[in-house]
């Protein structure tokens, strides 16, 4: 039986597209009245003594041992030790919400939630799952893919993952994705779908004009009744290194698309902001029609994923980036295209390196514009083999997505090694035969 809270939560919801692709634990979920809720109320109001939270204080400030604190001077022991709110810290929420709209102009009017930080995008992946993805229930996304949408769909919420071809030789295979999302509507009447661009691990992001016919196709579906998820996992943004490829987010073109469709959002600093293990990341959902009483209520439901499993993100991580984003200003913005330019200079090379070897009959690269990475399709399927061979002959570290792809992620490598390493890998190709 459904707590009540999950009740007021699943009513303010009723009619919505986010109810009708709720799983059964998205329904059960509320954000409980306990001592979290309580404990914000104590903050706001308590004057004299606050006994809500478990941490221990003296003269009303945080504890923090002199050998943790030491590390980090320029911060307050409550910016270091203390509890973050569930859903993150408030300033942080707003900066990231205006950052979101900034980056993505398309968005115009559409509305969206104030976005909700997570352990990393990882996290972000996951709490999707288990807020609408049931046991037997198809999460699709391109083939190939990351390894840990697998995971979660699979492993954790026992559904089934289904991998689309989407990719051809030249860019996007849009008719081979639209047939796919179609049988699926046609068959279940709902539609789970996850979009990576740039794409882990082959690289790749849209054209503009696929873009469109991707949100076009996507429109139709839900034009035809089918009730649409679309998760875009934005984990690279920003990183493009072609003219033609689309500067923003599907989600921005999505939020607003149709009232049959929920976007999800997911992004953060990990990728954007170079800081891989601070693991810092956001939700953000977006709907036509959608209230804040709406969003409100997934929020809430977020929360409660987060509240049953970490309980809280990072609070020092939180007010680092704050932090980062309030001051950085344009040495900020200069050293991240510094980077990004940086990441492309390889992009550049490791591009002519496998032009010039576009008709090898054992390596075929997969398309790739953008982000960290490229793929090989290897014709003997042999991928394992080729990742074994170049690791133990040559201390050239790959990995092998499946049986047929090896991916290379050029932007690990320094720019004076990648002539050397692509040629062992043509060569440990060859070899192989």
């Amino acid at each position: 039986m459904e707590h009540e809270l999950a009740q007021e939560l699943n009513g303010i919801l009723r009619g919505t597209t986010p109810e009708a692709l709720l799983s059964a634990m998205g329904k059960r979920l509320y954000f409980p009245k306990g001592i979290i809720a309580q404990g914000a109320e104590a903050k706001q109001f308590s004057t004299l003594a606050n006994g809500t939270l478990g941490i221990a204080v003296k003269q009303k400030m945080p504890l923090i041992l002199s050998a943790l604190g030491e590390q980090l001077p320029g911060m307050k022991a409550g910016e270091i030790v203390s509890y973050a709110p569930t859903a993150g810290i408030p300033g942080l929420r707003e900066i990231w919400a205006a950052e979101i709209r900034r980056k993505n102009p398309a968005l115009g009017n559409s509305s969206f939630s104030l976005p909700v930080v997570t352990t990393g995008l990882t996290a972000g992946v996951s709490l999707l799952a288990d807020l609408f993805l049931d046991e037997g229930q198809t999460l699709m996304a391109a083939d190939p893919s990351w390894d840990n949408y697998v995971l979660v769909a699979e492993a954790r919420r026992n559904a089934r993952f289904q991998p689309v071809t989407m990719f051809n030789e030249g860019g996007l295979d849009l008719p081979a994705l639209e047939a796919a999302l179609s049988a699926e509507a046609e068959k279940t009447g709902f539609v789970r779908l996850l979009l990576n661009f740039p794409h882990n691990p082959t690289g790749y992001s849209p054209t503009v004009g696929e873009a469109r016919g991707i949100c076009a196709l996507i429109r139709n579906i839900a034009e035809k009744g089918a009730k649409v998820l679309v998760i875009c996992d934005d984990a690279y943004f920003g990183l493009r290194f072609e003219e033609d490829l689309e500067p923003q987010s599907l989600f921005a073109y999505l939020a607003g698309l149709h009232e049959n469709i929920l976007a999800a959002k997911i992004d953060g600093s990990t990728k954007e902001d170079f800081a891989w293990g601070l693991r810092c990341g956001f939700v953000t959902f977006g709907g036509k029609n959608l209230s804040d009483a709406h969003y409100d209520a997934l929020i809430k439901k977020t929360m409660a994923v987060i509240r049953s499993t970490i309980s809280c993100s990072s609070t020092v991580v939180q007010n680092l980036l704050q932090k980062m984003y309030s001051s950085g200003g344009d040495t900020l913005q200069s050293e991240k295209k510094a980077y990004r330019d940086l990441i492309e200079r390889r992009y550049k090379k490791v591009r002519a390196l496998v032009d010039a070897k576009k008709n090898h009959p054992l390596l075929r690269p997969m398309p790739f514009n953008s982000g960290y990475f490229m793929s090989f399709r290897c014709a003997n399927r042999n991928a394992e083999s080729l990742r074994q061979k170049l690791l133990r002959d040559y201390g050239v570290g790959t990995i092998a997505i499946d049986e047929r792809t090896l991916r290379v992620a050029f932007s690990g490598l320094d720019d004076e090694c990648i002539d050397e390493v692509y040629a062992l890998i043509y060569r440990a190709a060859e070899e192989l035969g």
